[in-house]
C-alpha cells in the first residue's frame, strides 16, 4: 500500500539552494526546484551537468555542502531509513547482479524491502510481461534495453511513492528508448511521481515539465512547450552541399547571432528583428555571394536542443523563464 502524505498540498519533491562541491568542482551551484506529486519531471543536460549528485544527494547516498532538501516530506540526512522505503532508485550505470538470472535478480530485491514478485506483480506486470520470457537469462547477457526494463522493474517491486531514475536511455537504441518513456507513461497514469534525467533533448517532450541544467546550475524550469516559447528570435535552417564551409561563411556574416550544425542542417539566427521572408532572403543572397548558390535557407521551429545552446552560449538578448518556477 502506498503511504499517504500528511499535507496533501506539500510538493513530492522540494530543494532550495543545494550546493555541492568536488574539491574545486562545482557540481551544485544554489540549485532550487519543486516537483509537484504525479509529476513526471526531467533534468535535462550533458555529461558533468550534475544530474547524477543531484539524484544522489535526494536518494540520501550523497550529503549536501550547503541548502536544503525534502523528499516526500522527508531529509534526505536525518530521515535517510525512513526515505530509502519509500524511493525507488535506477542508478545511471547498470548496478545489478549480472551472474544471477532476471528471476533471481527481481526476487533479491523484492525481499530486501520484505516483499516477493508474487505480491508486487500487479505493480510490476507492464514490465515484466516483457521480461518473463527471458527470466532464466542472466542479467549481464541481456540487451541494452532489457538491462534497463530490469532495472525499472527492480526499482517497482517495493511499490515507491517516487521514482529517481538517473539516464535510463543512456545507450540504448531507439526503439528501447521509446518503449522506456511509453512505460513511464504509463506509471505516471497510475499517478506515482517520477524525477528522471537524460542528456537526450528529444526526450524533453515526454514530460511534463523539465530544468535545463548546464555545470551544475539550472538555466530553467518549466513545461517543454514553455522552455521553447522562451527562443524568441526567427531560428533559421541552412542547406548548402558544402555544409561545414558555408557554416564557417555564416560566422563571418556581420548580422549572425549564433550558427551551429544541426545534424545535416545549419541553424542560423539573426541579431535583427526583421521579418522572417527578409531574414530568409538577406542570408541566402549572403550565401550565394560567397560561392554557395546551392544553398537553402528555410525557417525552421525551434526545440529544446535550440534553446539549451542559446542560453549556454550566452545570448544577450535571449531570456528564460525563472529557473524556480512552479506550476500555477
Amino acid at each position: 500500500m502506498q503511504h499517504v502524505e500528511a499535507g496533501l498540498s506539500r510538493p513530492a519533491v522540494q530543494v532550495d539552494a543545494l550546493e555541492k562541491r568536488f574539491d574545486r568542482t562545482v557540481a551544485l551551484a544554489k540549485v532550487s526546484f519543486a516537483v509537484e506529486k504525479g509529476e513526471l519531471f526531467g533534468f535535462i543536460g550533458p555529461d558533468g551537468a550534475g544530474k547524477t549528485t543531484l539524484f544522489r544527494i535526494l536518494v540520501s547516498l550523497l550529503k549536501a555542502d550547503a541548502g536544503k532538501a525534502s523528499v516526500l516530506g522527508l531529509d534526505p540526512v536525518r530521515d535517510y531509513r525512513g526515505l530509502r522505503q519509500r524511493v525507488g532508485y535506477m542508478a545511471g550505470r547498470f548496478s545489478l547482479y549480472p551472474d544471477l538470472s532476471v528471476e533471481e535478480n527481481l526476487t533479491f530485491f523484492a525481499s530486501v524491502f520484505g516483499t516477493t514478485i508474487q505480491q508486487e506483480y500487479k505493480q510490476i506486470a507492464p514490465i515484466y510481461s516483457q521480461l518473463a520470457p527471458f527470466k532464466d537469462r542472466r542479467a549481464g547477457a541481456l540487451s541494452g534495453g532489457m538491462k534497463q526494463k530490469l532495472a525499472l522493474c527492480c526499482a517497482l517491486v517495493h511499490r515507491p511513492d517516487i521514482l529517481f531514475l538517473d539516464e535510463p536511455t543512456t545507450g540504448v537504441d531507439a526503439v528501447s528508448r521509446r518503449e522506456f518513456w511509453d512505460l513511464l507513461g504509463e506509471l505516471k497514469h497510475g499517478g506515482l511521481t517520477t524525477v528522471v534525467s537524460t542528456p537526450y533533448m528529444d526526450e524533453a517532450t515526454r514530460c511534463d515539465r523539465i530544468a535545463l541544467i548546464h555545470r551544475g546550475t539550472l538555466l530553467g524550469v518549466d513545461t517543454p512547450a514553455a522552455i521553447v516559447h522562451a527562443f524568441d528570435r526567427p531560428l533559421l535552417g541552412v542547406r548548402a552541399q558544402q555544409r561545414y564551409k558555408a557554416l564557417l561563411a555564416l560566422r563571418e556574416y556581420e548580422h549572425a547571432n549564433s550558427v551551429y550544425p544541426f545534424g545535416d542542417v545549419i541553424h542560423y539566427t539573426d541579431d535583427r528583428k526583421e521579418p522572417i521572408d527578409a531574414l530568409e532572403r538577406d542570408v541566402r543572397a549572403f550565401l550565394a555571394s560567397r560561392g554557395f548558390g546551392d544553398a537553402t535557407v528555410d525557417a525552421l521551429e525551434p526545440n529544446v536542443e535550440d534553446v539549451f545552446i542559446a542560453r549556454t552560449s550566452l545570448d544577450p538578448g535571449f531570456r528564460m523563464p525563472d529557473p524556480g518556477k512552479t506550476p500555477s
